[in-house]
């Protein structure tokens, strides 16, 4: 057995195959942001070319379906501060073209941008955190949420949180983190939260990202 890829800090979340030959195009995996590793020189520059007609350089783009010929593509443009566009992108025009907005309703209105942070625990180990500002970085101090994800085996992810939103729009910070024992950052992650529910260590994490908030 052949190790094609392999990532030391997160799981791969996907991949990306030629459709008849099975031949493999691209590897995903989310760390902080979803990023692709391309073993398709085409593809990549198809994904770069879809990265320069976006809005802006924040949005991150995903596929929602391609032709049979694979020359047209339903893209979705997401963004955390905004709903999700989608648009259809021609490959062999080079064109993207306006098809749908996710929730436009939400356009005439300005959100906050949700913030990749990494928070340092108390014994070493990086933590990977969102923090959606009630208002612009530099501005004085507000109100913090620390809002925690269930499961424990979950994670959040960065992009568009009503929640963090509507908590911006009342004055308050929001810090989502991913502590120990969150999925999708390989299985010594996952098990340093193994007994450690609501108690010792995962609980320290979820402490020691308010201390972090507090001094930043």
């Amino acid at each position: 057995m052949e190790e094609i890829y392999c990532n030391e800090k997160a799981n791969v979340g996907g991949i990306t195959l030629q459709r008849d030959t099975k031949e493999l195009r691209a590897v995903t995996y989310n760390y902080a942001r979803t990023e692709r590793v391309f073993y398709d020189d085409e593809l990549k520059k198809d994904y770069e070319f879809l990265k320069s007609t976006a809005p802006d350089s924040e949005i991150e783009i995903g596929v929602a379906s391609r032709s049979l010929d694979e020359m047209k593509w339903v893209v979705a443009y997401s963004s955390s501060s905004g709903p999700t566009s989608y648009v259809v992108y021609d490959k062999l025009k080079q064109t993207v073209s306006p098809l749908f907005v996710s929730n436009p309703k939400l356009l005439p209105y300005k959100f906050a941008p949700m913030e990749v942070v990494s928070i340092p625990a108390r014994d070493g180990l990086e933590l990977v955190g969102y923090l959606t500002r009630a208002v612009e970085k530099g501005g004085p101090p507000t109100p913090l949420i620390l809002l925690v994800h269930g499961g424990p085996w979950a994670r959040d992810y960065w992009g568009f949180n009503p929640q963090a939103q509507w908590f911006a729009n009342r004055g308050y910070a929001t810090l989502q983190v991913n502590f120990r024992g969150s999925t999708g950052y390989g299985k010594t992650f996952l098990h340093k939260g193994d007994k450690q529910w609501g108690v010792g260590d995962m609980q320290h994490d979820l402490t020691d990202s308010v201390e972090w908030a507090i001094r930043e």
